[in-house]
C-alpha cells in the first residue's frame, strides 16, 4: 500500500511540474510609438478592432510567426490590411518605443519588413526595464511599408508581436523661391513661465491621457509620461513607464 501511494504521489508531482513548465509567460508589451496597430486601436484612431482595444499589450503567440497577431486565435483584426491603418511619417532611421506592462527575461527583439529581418537586438536573457527603445535603419526603403516587430521571451516558447504601418520619406514643405511680399508678423510675446500641465482628475480606465496630464489615484498625484488610453491593470502605481508620482 505504501509503495502504491508513493508511486501515485510521484506521478502527481510529475504532472504538476509539467504544468508549471508550460504556463505561458506573464510578460506583456507592445510598441507605443510610432503607433503600432494595437496602439492605434487602443487610442481610438481605428475602430471596430474588437477586444484588442482593451489589451494592446497581450498579442502573445508562439515564436516564429510573421503575422501581426502572431498566428494565434485572437486579435485577427491586426492582420486585416484592408482596414484604414494610419501610417506614421518617418525617415530612414526610426526609434521604436516599447511599453512593457509586465517585464520578462528576453532573448531577442526582431524587426522585419516584407519577411526580411532588418534588425535584431540580443538581450541574452536579461530582464528589460518598463520601457525599451531601439533605433532601426529601414535600409533605404521608401513609401508605405508594414513593419513587424517580435519580442522573444527567453525562457518560454512565446513571443509578443507588434505591427507598425510606416510612410517612409516624402512629405515636408518646399521653401518658397522668392521672399514673401509682406514682412512676417512678429510672434506674440510668450509668458515668462509655462502653465501647469492639464489636470486629468481621478484616473479612470478608458480615458485618453496626453503627456503632462495629471491625475490622482489612491490619494496620490501622478503625471503622464507617454500619451496613451488607460486600461485596467495600467493604474499609475503599476506602470512607471506611463506615470510619474509628483
Amino acid at each position: 500500500m505504501r509503495k502504491r501511494m508513493a508511486i501515485t504521489l510521484a506521478s502527481v508531482i510529475a504532472v504538476l511540474a509539467s504544468l508549471l513548465v508550460t504556463i505561458p509567460a506573464q510578460a506583456h508589451g507592445y510598441i507605443s510609438s510610432p503607433p503600432s496597430r494595437q496602439a492605434n486601436c487602443a487610442q481610438g484612431r481605428v475602430t471596430n478592432c474588437g477586444d484588442i482595444v482593451w489589451e494592446p499589450q497581450s498579442v502573445e503567440a508562439p515564436k516564429g510567426s510573421m503575422q501581426c497577431n502572431g498566428g494565434g486565435s485572437r486579435f485577427a483584426v491586426l492582420n486585416d490590411n484592408s482596414k484604414a491603418w494610419p501610417a506614421a511619417s518617418v525617415g530612414n532611421n526610426v526609434t521604436f518605443n516599447w511599453v512593457l506592462t509586465a517585464r520578462h527575461r528576453t532573448s531577442t527583439w526582431e524587426y522585419f519588413v516584407g519577411g526580411t529581418r532588418i534588425a535584431v537586438f540580443d538581450d541574452h536573457g536579461a530582464q528589460p526595464g518598463p520601457t525599451v527603445t531601439h533605433n532601426v535603419s529601414l535600409g533605404g526603403r521608401t513609401g508605405r511599408i508594414l513593419l513587424l516587430a517580435r519580442w522573444n521571451v527567453y525562457d518560454t516558447a512565446m513571443a509578443f508581436y507588434s505591427c507598425v504601418d510606416l510612410q517612409v520619406g516624402g512629405g515636408g514643405t518646399t521653401p518658397p523661391s522668392t521672399p514673401p511680399s509682406t514682412p512676417p508678423t512678429s510672434p506674440s510675446p510668450q509668458p515668462s513661465s509655462s502653465p501647469p500641465p492639464p489636470a486629468g482628475g481621478t484616473w479612470a480606465a478608458g480615458t485618453t491621457y496626453a503627456v503632462g496630464a495629471t491625475v490622482t489615484y489612491g490619494g496620490l498625484s501622478y503625471r503622464c509620461l507617454q500619451g496613451h488610453t488607460a486600461i485596467a491593470g495600467w493604474e499609475p502605481p503599476n506602470v512607471p513607464a506611463l506615470w510619474q508620482r509628483i
